[in-house]
């Protein structure tokens, strides 16, 4: 015959259901942990956000308009014209700035006056084509007279939408891929503005 001891039964720790305080607290610093650990890679990996400061690219993006950056999609594509970008200034790298993808790279950029003409030169049209850019403001336009430059691999050519306040690839110089940060992805604020790919463009 078996024999059943009661303190067996009595001996086996029964939980009530109840958390201690050292558990919940050791809960909260773990989950503390993740979710801080997950804002970074977001943060410096996935996206980032930025305040647009200055008036280079108006009248597409104003002071204070909060956008979100894409950090991943030039990882699985180039970028393209007419991308609005976010990049390390090469001459500073502690400077970050907002730009339009003009020139890609192996391309030709000439640039002409009075009024500011943007003409590419590439293989596909060894002759040039004028880059038509209805997101000009026409009394925001100038800067541009008679210059040309030439991209090599991996290099590209941007300019601000307001051509006469703007430091850009015509006072600097070309843009290196390894200084691009990522694409404008969201434009959060002002409210009534909110959108997905603010500013981009595509040209026929």
């Amino acid at each position: 015959m078996t024999e059943i001891r009661v303190n067996d039964v009595q001996n086996t720790p029964v939980s009530d259901g109840a958390d201690s305080p050292m558990s919940n607290k050791r809960s909260l610093i773990a989950y503390t942990v993740f979710a801080i650990g997950l804002a970074l890679i977001i943060r410096f990996f996935v996206a980032a956000p930025y305040v647009v400061s200055g008036a280079s690219m108006e009248p597409t993006f104003d002071d204070w308009h909060y956008l979100i950056i894409d950090r991943i999609s030039y990882d699985l594509g180039e970028p393209q014209r007419g991308d609005v970008i976010v990049f390390d200034l090469p001459q500073n790298k502690s400077r970050a700035l907002i730009k339009r993808v003009i020139g890609l790279p192996g391309e030709t950029i000439v640039l002409s006056g009075p009024e500011p003409t943007v003409t590419i030169i590439n293989e596909k049209n060894p002759e040039g084509f004028v880059l038509k850019e209805p997101y000009l403001d026409p009394a925001d336009l100038g800067g541009a007279s008679g210059r040309s430059f030439e991209l090599g691999d991996d290099q590209y050519f941007v300019l601000g939408d307001n051509r006469k306040v703007s430091s850009d690839s015509r006072v600097w110089g070309v843009l290196p891929r390894s200084d691009i940060v990522g694409r404008v992805f969201l434009r959060l604020y002002p409210l009534s503005e909110i959108s997905i790919f603010p500013g981009e463009a595509r040209y026929q």
